[in-house]
């Protein structure tokens, strides 16, 4: 595991500590989970485009093949 030192805002700190508290997790719990969440969010956005650019284009790739 690899440890990172984040600075937040305080009213970001105090926002993530209240949301953490609601969900009887730590913070870090909370903040470890939403960035996992952001990047598996952004990894299915990259898949969707990647797909949709490949269909559109589905009958030139066969032309240059």
């Amino acid at each position: 595991m690899k440890t990172l030192e984040v600075q937040l805002p305080e009213q970001t700190a105090l926002k993530l500590e209240k949301a953490a508290e609601r969900l009887s997790v730590s913070a870090e719990q909370l903040l470890v989970l939403s960035v996992e969440e952001k990047l598996a969010q952004l990894d299915e956005e990259f898949r969707s485009s990647a797909d949709y650019v490949l269909q559109k284009n589905a009958d030139l790739y066969d032309r240059l093949a």
